[in-house]
C-alpha cells in the first residue's frame, strides 16, 4: 500500500494505525486493515516490531508492531490514507524477476517482470525484513 499522506507519504508500507482505548491489539489490526483496504484477514502472528523515536521535542515515540496475516475475503478498496496498492510475491521486493504469480495470469495480457518495478518502489524502513519474517510464520 502506498501512503497518500504523512507520515511516509509516497512510500509503500503495510496497513496500520493506532490502537484505540480499550481495544485489543488483534481487534485494532483487523479494524485498521478493513478500514484502509476493505480486506478481512486472519492473523497468523507477530512478524516483528520496530521503534521510531521522536525527532523533536514533543514528537511522538512509536512502537510499530507488524503481523503476518492471510487474506480471508474482500476486494481492495483503498481509503483516503492510501493511493496505490500492488499484489507482489514477497521475493519480488528484492528481486522483481522472481515468480510473481501475476505473470501467469492470462487476464493481465503481456505483463513482463520489468513492468512490476518492485525494485523501484520506495519502501518504509524495515519492510523487507518484516515480510521475510512474516513468510517464515506463514510457512511454519
Amino acid at each position: 500500500m502506498r501512503r497518500a499522506r504523512s507520515p511516509a507519504k509516497g512510500f509503500y508500507s503495510l496497513p496500520g494505525g493506532r490502537v484505540e482505548f480499550g481495544e485489543s491489539l488483534h481487534a485494532a489490526l483487523l479494524r485498521e486493515v478493513d478500514e484502509e483496504t476493505g480486506l478481512n484477514i486472519e492473523i497468523a502472528g507477530l512478524a516483528g516490531w520496530r521503534e521510531v523515536l521522536p525527532g523533536a521535542i514533543g514528537g511522538g515515540h512509536y512502537l510499530i508492531m507488524s503481523f503476518a496475516a492471510r487474506w480471508a475475503e474482500g476486494e481492495v478498496v483503498l481509503n483516503e490514507e492510501l493511493d496505490d496498492f500492488k499484489w507482489l510475491a514477497p521475493d519480488a521486493l528484492t528481486n522483481p524477476r522472481l515468480g510473481d504469480p501475476r505473470l501467469d495470469d492470462p487476464r493481465l495480457g503481456d505483463l513482463k517482470p520489468d513492468d512490476l518495478k518492485a525494485g523501484d518502489l520506495k519502501l518504509t524502513g524495515g519492510l523487507i525484513e518484516i515480510i521475510e519474517a512474516a513468510q517464515r510464520l506463514i510457512r511454519a
